[in-house]
C-alpha cells in the first residue's frame, strides 16, 4: 500500500474560476475554540469546526485530558468545560501530529497545571523551534524540557504557581503572544505581551466571548490571572488562509469570477487582501457581518492585470500564512515583486522561500531567496520548465499554490507530498475542481 505522503496532484494547465463556493472554517479560531470551551464552565456549542487533521489534534489532546466533546459532526461539535483546574492528566504523551499552533499554544495552557505532561509531534512539526514559547514561559515559572536542539518533544513539569511577566516578543508571531497569554491565566498577578507588528488577534477576542477581561493599548495586551471562563456558542468563520488560493487563482486565470462566502476578515487577517489589492487584484467584500466577535464577508474576485509591487513590511505579519499563495500571483504578475520582513517562513512547515523559490525556478520563473524574503519576476508558468514536477516537501500550503499555478500555465504540473493537504483543508481538490480548476489526486 503506497504511504500517505505518497498524494500528489495532477494540475492540467488553464481553466478559469467560477461560481461560489465555502471554504472550511478557520483554522487559527478552531484550535482556540476547543481549548478555551475545555476551560469554560458549562457547554460550549461550535459551529463550523475545521474537521482537518491539524484541529482534531486539538480536540482529540483534550478528550484525553478528560474533556466530554461532541462530534465534529459537520462541523458541529459540543463540549462540556471542566473549568480552569478541571483537566486531568492523559495517559501518555500527547500527539499534536504536524500542528504546530497546537504544540505552541498547549505549552503554555498547560505549564500552569498540576500534572506533567509530554507534547510530542510528527517528523516534521518535531524539527520546528520551540525556543520562542519555552523562553518565555521559563520566564514565568514553567519548567519545560525539550531536545538540545529547542524542539519537540515538549516535557512540562508541574509548578506551584506561574508568575506574570511583562513580556516584549522580539518577532511578531501569535502564536508566542497566544502561548503567554493561555499561560497568564494560571500565572499570579498580570501578563503583559507587547507586539513588535500587530498579529492576529484570536485568542484576545475569543477570551473576550468567554466572559474573560482583557485589556489592549497599542501593541501591548494584557490580562489578570485567577479568572474564569463561561461557555457559550460560537460560529467560526470561513478560513482565510483556504479562501487565499482561490483569491489567487481568480486573480490570476482569465474569465474568472468567483464568490466565496463567509469568509472571516478579521482586521490581523487581511494582509493577503491589501497585498492583493495593492498588485492591482479585483476583490469586493459583500454583507460586511459579524459572527462569535469575529468579522465576516462574502467575498467577490475576479481576473485582473496584476502588477509586481514591494509588499509592505507593516502587511507581512498579516498575511504570513498566506505568502506561498501569494508568490503564486508574484509570478504571474507584471514587474517585480520583493518580499523582506518576513524571515518566519523559513521555519513553517518547510522553508517556504527556498521551497516555493525552487519550484518557481522549476516552472522557469526568476525567484530569488532573500535571507527574509525574495525577489519574483512575473512571467510566462512553464516557458522554459523541462518538466512541471513539484515537491510540496509535506508542506499543505506550497501544494495548494502551486495547484492554482495551474491555471496560468502552458503545461501540466505534478505536485508530489500533497497528503498534509487534509491537515488544514480538507476536501480541497474537490472543491477546486467544482469551481473549475484541472486537478487530479493521484496515488501511487
Amino acid at each position: 500500500m503506497a504511504a500517505a505522503t505518497d498524494l500528489r496532484f495532477q494540475i492540467s494547465p488553464g481553466g478559469a474560476l467560477t461560481g461560489r463556493l465555502r471554504v472550511p472554517g478557520d483554522k487559527s479560531i478552531s484550535h482556540r475554540s476547543i481549548m478555551l470551551a475545555a476551560l469554560a464552565e458549562g457547554e460550549t456549542r461550535i459551529g463550523g469546526f475545521l474537521e482537518g487533521a491539524d484541529s482534531l489534534a486539538t480536540l482529540a489532546a483534550f478528550r484525553r485530558m478528560g474533556v466530554a466533546i461532541d462530534g465534529p459532526d459537520a462541523g458541529q461539535v459540543r463540549v462540556r468545560g471542566v473549568g480552569m483546574r478541571g483537566l486531568s492528566a492523559p495517559d501518555g504523551a500527547l500527539d499534536l501530529g504536524n500542528s504546530g499552533t497546537s504544540m505552541r499554544l498547549l505549552a503554555g495552557l498547560l505549564a500552569g497545571q498540576s500534572f506533567p505532561v509530554t507534547l510530542v509531534g510528527d517528523d516534521s512539526l518535531s524539527r520546528r523551534p520551540m525556543r520562542r514559547v519555552t523562553d518565555p514561559l521559563t520566564m514565568m515559572g514553567a519548567r519545560i524540557d525539550s531536545s538540545e536542539t529547542a524542539t519537540a518533544p515538549l516535557l512540562i513539569a508541574p509548578v506551584p504557581q506561574l508568575t506574570g511577566i511583562d513580556y516584549a516578543m522580539p518577532v511578531a508571531s501569535a502564536q508566542v503572544k497566544s502561548s503567554v497569554l493561555l499561560a497568564g491565566l494560571y500565572a499570579a498577578g498580570e501578563t503583559c505581551v507587547t507586539e513588535p507588528a500587530r498579529t492576529r488577534d484570536h485568542t484576545e477576542r475569543m477570551l473576550t466571548a468567554f466572559g474573560y477581561s482583557i485589556r489592549r493599548q497599542g501593541c501591548k495586551v494584557c490580562l489578570t490571572g485567577g479568572g474564569r471562563l463561561s461557555g457559550c456558542r460560537l460560529a467560526i468563520p470561513g478560513d482565510i488562509s483556504s479562501a487565499a488560493f482561490f483569491l489567487v487563482g481568480a486573480s490570476i486565470a482569465p474569465g474568472s469570477d468567483l464568490l466565496l462566502e463567509a469568509v472571516g476578515i478579521n482586521p490581523t487577517r487581511v494582509g493577503i487582501i491589501n497585498i492583493l489589492r495593492g498588485m492591482g487584484a479585483d476583490i469586493e467584500l459583500i454583507d460586511r457581518r459579524a459572527a462569535g466577535g469575529e468579522p465576516l464577508a462574502d467575498i467577490r474576485v475576479c481576473c485582473a492585470r496584476l502588477k509586481g509591487i514591494r509588499i509592505p513590511l507593516d502587511q507581512v505579519p498579516l498575511a504570513i500564512d498566506e505568502f506561498p499563495a501569494i508568490f503564486i500571483a508574484a509570478a504571474c504578475a507584471e514587474g517585480e515583486t520583493v518580499l523582506t520582513g518576513a524571515e518566519e517562513l523559513r521555519v513553517k512547515e518547510s522553508d517556504r522561500i527556498q521551497v516555493m523559490a525552487d519550484g518557481l525556478n522549476q516552472l522557469g520563473i526568476l525567484a530569488e531567496p532573500l535571507p527574509d524574503g525574495i525577489r519574483i519576476v512575473g512571467g510566462q508558468l512553464g516557458s522554459t520548465m523541462t518538466t512541471g514536477d513539484i515537491d510540496a516537501h509535506g508542506d499543505h500550503r506550497i501544494a495548494m499554490s502551486f495547484a492554482m499555478a495551474g491555471l496560468r500555465a502552458s503545461g501540466p504540473i505534478k505536485i508530489r507530498d500533497c497528503a498534509n493537504v487534509e491537515t488544514s483543508f480538507p476536501g480541497f481538490a474537490d472543491l477546486a475542481a467544482g469551481c473549475g480548476l484541472g486537478i487530479a489526486e493521484v496515488r501511487p
